[in-house]
């Protein structure tokens, strides 16, 4: 009788570990690949392109210029609500001066979800996504305001590197 009890507890146990195991860490940072590089650089370029046909101007990778032309594309309409890509490519763009001015890296995110490019502070383990910071909100019909959406994302990065990790 009482090896059943045990044989019951001895289960419930090793199920707990395995549980707990499982959904300590369900998501983890890589490194960038060739690939991502790769295509993040055709991303910009893709918006880079669009600001020269229509504008006459090109991205710069200076904050004023660059989401003055971005803003200009949405505020025109020349970018639609249905044209994800594009609108994923200005994330790359609003990222990439976000990394430059914070100092952060381009890294993966990998979680349950799938696979995700995403800023990484240093010394942290969160990261802020920039490349659907445009598109979520365009999409829907909201209205896009690109220089407050990077005073979000810089608020949320400050935030980020003034927790306190403790092990």
């Amino acid at each position: 009788m009482y090896k059943h009890h045990y044989l019951t507890l001895f289960c419930l146990v090793l199920g707990l570990c395995f549980s707990l195991n499982s959904s300590a860490q369900q998501w983890r940072k890589e490194p960038l690949t060739v690939n991502d590089q790769t295509f993040m650089a055709a991303q910009r370029d893709r918006i880079d392109e669009l600001t020269r046909i229509h504008f006459g101007r090109q991205l710069n990778g200076k904050k004023d210029n660059d989401f003055a032309l971005m803003q200009r594309l949405l505020d025109d309409k020349i970018v639609k609500s249905d044209q994800v890509a594009i609108l994923q490519a200005m994330g790359v763009v609003l990222g990439n001066i976000l990394k430059e001015q914070e100092g952060l890296s381009w890294t993966i995110y990998i979680d349950r979800y799938g696979r995700s490019r995403a800023l990484a502070v240093p010394g942290k383990p969160d990261v802020v996504f920039p490349i659907t910071m445009i598109s979520r909100r365009y999409e829907v019909g909201a209205e896009v305001n690109i220089e407050e959406i990077y005073q979000k994302a810089l608020a949320s990065v400050t935030a980020i590197k003034k927790q306190i990790i403790v092990p």
